[in-house]
């Protein structure tokens, strides 16, 4: 692969190391030469354009429709300053609809460097020898007091390890051949958006510097019982990697990576963002902040991606996560960290944004997170909030296995509804006025596992989400020095607009436009009407900035449950720190509420569809509703019983009061439709149960015209249009209805699964099985593959299967087996071919000769005599450089002795 050029010291990525407290100047802008262009017209526009403006159109970003990724070979790739030229005529030609010239952003990978830890041998459950480490999901060390635990262990005992479910890790890369991934890797859910290709195997170095995306892999989904490194909490989980950290990260590298398969793909975990000095206020550009509400919108088919972040590692530098847009954004799951005994670690932010906790590294003395590692390693000594995040993102993968349909607000909910604030220790823990226990330090406590899956099995969706949006008066209000503004903005919840009434809080957003000399110096919270207090920021010792905060949005989930009307108040609090000047004031331009929540309770609605379904199912009085259904001529017999009687009754009573609306021509004798003598509609019950009259029939009967009664259904029918068990049109609760014969079944049949309205539909074409979508295979039909979800053809020698055109493709000619349509992307050679290098060749280079009779002698490679050296090469049909391994000679001398072994009688040396 080819190697990414390395980053200027200012802007590498680097590997969290212990803070220096330092004051630095702003950094300045780094122009590349790559575009974000929105064009319409297709991708044959798009090309059309690049070609005569002198770029190479590198395709869609993403997800994004008729946004697309320009570069241009002539520009400086990366400068200070954005360079001019025939190109700029871009922008203005009339069907180019927006252009921007991509920046370098900062982002950080949120790990701590640190000493490791030796394993503990003891007390192995798996076969993987570093089980016994994994503290985090059991208690074995007797010398450590056990603490409450996420209930991993109890998860797996249910069934749940992640089967079916797809995670991705945006990050620098995975090792796909890492022995503890390997099984579990997913082709389809990886790319390499630094070098464009589908390989997201990280570029080695000597520091190990890329490193941390293979170690976020292991956590969520290393695989179990195959006697290496460790178990991932969702080890049946399909895993894929991203490659997006190790190279210039712009608006469109971070737009590509989140906008990759977001129908394929469930969950995205990303362990980075930006800069943890304290001083940086930085977020998604407006390409990732789409691709991002595309994937919530459009993902898992309409359910939405899954967006799971590590909530920053800069609190020693005191940095505040609200000040970063991604772990501040309601469609991200913000997670923290606490040490194994509950403590607040070092490098832990603080914000109002956090939802969920996980176990991570601590002090030098805390037990830290073992992990596989590059070079198909393991550690013990992965740190940070790094962890929490694909630790959650396992757990996530548990509930999806035990409710595929659950949406991607249902998630959240899941996890404000079973965190735990247990044994975690911080001074700010309060419970809200819906009764959620919540903490600035670690969001509504530690992740619970099994409560997870337990809770996701019976979940239904909440109602649909609204959003009401209040602005306050625009007006300039001074924030005078150690004194606090307050503005109130009163909220009715929008009543008045039914599409937009939040009755029930989700999440709470503010944006603020605020002028100051030094935003450092600032603290804003937010009180909502019941009067918790959500810390929106807290006072940044280096944010030396004088740019204020311009429209920037904080989030709160503190006020998860809460109503929503009434008095919403901000307070601003300015204390002047020594560095500037007190009497210079900053001004709070104006202010903007957003709510978002549902009009309605999420959870009493649950409980209103259970009772109603219970009530609906009424059973036959006169038999046992779980037995046999008697033969028709029986049923027959008692309901002409039955009308027989009924006649005779009515000659004997004459009504003397007023009928109900429902009563027919006879009368009745009672006011209420049970006292009926006969009904206008239809007459629902028995005579020795009671009959009443009603407009039409519930569910499980149907509807006798002639005979004007509800007749019941056939058992399991919830709709039907005869008592046979091949005339139902919908079924009851925990049945599936199959449209082929009409009937109602516990299962879907082979070929088929249950779509949300528990029909049975068939499975697309290739699949044998499939789960939730036809196109989310299981199991697949012969001559096709199971790749993460997909079914594909298994493709012939000279071909390869193309991910795009979802087809297999024919090799380079050259190639016998490939990996993709180039000559130098073959795996064997085609006949009258050698392989040099990378690439099949008719004939060898010079400086390269041929080797046509290296090979294997009796399965032991053994030691060739060409030219000047002597070479051990076990592949036939290869071209080598007559000076490759003159230096190797004594290690070969000493691997091979003693030569008589291995088909010699003496040393050749």
């Amino acid at each position: 692969r080819g190697i990414m050029p390395l980053f200027s010291s200012a802007l590498t990525l680097p590997e969290r190391r212990a803070p220096i407290i330092a004051q630095s100047l702003a950094p300045r802008n780094v122009y590349t030469n790559h575009w974000a262009v929105r064009i319409a017209g297709g991708q044959e526009e798009a090309d059309k354009l690049a070609a005569k403006y002198g770029y190479n159109n590198y395709g869609q970003i993403g997800s994004l429709e008729d946004h697309y990724h320009f570069h241009h070979s002539r520009v400086v790739r990366r400068a200070a300053f954005s360079t001019r030229g025939a190109h700029s005529f871009i922008q203005m030609d009339p069907k180019v609809d927006w252009v921007q010239q991509q920046l370098v952003k900062q982002r950080v990978k949120r790990f701590i460097k640190s000493d490791t830890r030796s394993p503990d041998p003891n007390f192995v459950h798996f076969n993987d020898p570093k089980w016994s480490n994994m503290w985090y999901i059991h208690c074995t060390d007797k010398n450590n007091r056990c603490r409450s635990e996420m209930n991993i262990l109890a998860a797996w005992q249910r069934g749940y390890t992640g089967k079916n479910v797809v995670v991705t890790i945006l990050d620098d890369g995975i090792e796909r051949n890492h022995p503890d991934l390997a099984q579990n890797y997913d082709q389809l859910a990886s790319y390499d958006v630094n070098g464009n290709d589908h390989d997201p195997t990280p570029r080695y170095d000597s520091s190990n510097e890329n490193k941390h995306g293979t170690r976020c892999a292991g956590e969520v989904a290393a695989v179990a019982n195959n006697s290496h490194c460790i178990v991932g909490i969702a080890y049946n989980a399909r895993i894929g990697g991203i490659r997006m950290l190790d190279g210039d990260v712009t608006d469109v590298v971070e737009a590509k990576s989140l906008g990759i398969r977001p129908d394929y793909i469930d969950i995205y975990s990303a362990s980075w963002g930006p800069d943890d000095d304290g001083k940086t206020v930085d977020g998604p550009g407006p390409l990732a902040k789409q691709a991002l509400e595309m994937g919530i919108k459009k993902g898992r088919k309409g359910l939405g991606s899954i967006f799971v972040w590590a909530s920053g590692n800069g609190g020693r530098q005191g940095d505040h996560c609200s000040c970063d847009g991604y772990t501040n954004s309601i469609y991200t799951i913000s997670i923290s960290s606490t040490t194994e005994n509950g403590n607040k670690p070092w490098y832990l932010e603080v914000c109002s944004s956090t939802l969920a906790t996980t176990y991570s590294s601590g002090e030098f003395y805390d037990r830290k997170i073992v992990t596989t590692d590059l070079r198909q390693r393991c550690t013990d000594g992965h740190t940070g909030t790094s962890v929490s995040a694909p630790m959650v993102a396992g757990v996530i993968a548990l509930a999806l296995e035990a409710n595929p349909l659950v949406s991607w607000r249902d998630i959240q909910h899941l996890l404000v509804k079973t965190s735990r604030p247990v044994h975690l220790k911080a001074n700010d823990w309060k419970t809200n006025a819906a009764g959620h226990r919540v903490s600035h330090l670690y969001g509504f406590g530690l992740v619970d596992a099994e409560g997870m899956v337990v809770e996701a099995k019976k979940w239904r969706s909440v109602p649909t989400q609204h959003t009401c949006t209040r602005m306050s008066e625009r007006r300039t209000r001074y924030i005078r020095a150690d004194q606090s503004l307050n503005s109130t903005i009163t909220s009715t919840g929008c009543t008045e607009q039914a599409e937009q009434h939040v009755s029930y809080v989700e999440h709470v957003v503010v944006k603020v436009l605020i002028v100051h000399p030094r935003r450092g110096d600032l603290e804003i919270s937010l009180i909502s009407p019941s009067g918790t207090r959500s810390q929106l920021l807290a006072k940044r010792l280096f944010d030396n900035s004088n740019e204020g905060f311009r429209n920037w949005e904080f989030m709160t989930v503190h006020c998860w449950g809460e109503r929503t009307e009434g008095q919403w108040i901000l307070e601003i609090i300015d204390s002047p720190s020594s560095l500037r000047n007190p009497e210079v004031l900053g001004k709070l331009k104006e202010w903007t509420l957003v709510l978002y929540g549902t009009s309605g309770h999420p959870y009493q609605s649950h409980g209103t569809q259970h009772s109603r379904s219970r009530m609906l199912e009424i059973p036959t009085p006169s038999r046992n509703p779980n037995g046999p259904e008697p033969p028709p001529e029986v049923l027959k017999h008692q309901e002409e019983e039955e009308e027989d009687l009924t006649t005779q009754l009515n000659l004997l009573l004459t009504s003397v009061w007023p009928c109900h609306s429902e009563c027919g021509d006879q009368g009745c004798d009672g006011t209420d439709p049970e006292h009926c003598l006969n009904c206008i509609h239809y007459s629902l019950g028995s005579l020795k149960t009671g009959r009443t009259c009603v407009s039409h029939c519930p569910l499980g009967f149907y509807d006798n015209v002639e005979a004007r009664r509800c007749r019941r259904c056939y058992k399991g029918c919830e709709r039907c249009v005869g008592r046979t068990p091949t005339e139902c049109r919908s079924c009851r609760r925990g049945l599936y209805f199959n449209p082929l014969n009409t009937t109602c079944s516990e299962t879907c049949p082979a070929g088929y699964f249950a779509d949300d309205s528990k029909k049975c539909l068939r499975c697309h074409e290739n699949c044998m099985k499939c789960l939730r979508d036809s196109d989310r295979c299981t199991a697949c039909n012969d001559g096709y593959s199971l790749a993460g979800m997909t079914c594909v053809p298994e493709c012939a020698n000279g071909t390869f299967f193309h991910l795009e055109e979802m087809k297999c493709s024919p090799c380079h000619t050259s190639c016998s087996t490939c990996t993709g349509p180039g000559k130098e992307e073959c795996i064997q050679c085609a006949r009258d071919h050698l392989q040099q290098e990378w690439r099949c060749v008719q004939t060898c280079a010079p400086g390269y000769y041929s080797t046509e009779d290296a090979g294997y002698h009796q399965g032991i490679p053994y030691i060739l005599l060409s030219g000047p050296f002597w070479e051990l090469n076990p592949q036939p049909w290869r071209c080598k450089c007559h000076a490759l391994l003159t230096e190797l000679l004594g290690t070969i001398t000493k691997a091979y002795r003693p030569w008589k072994h291995y088909g010699f009688q003496s040393s050749p040396f």
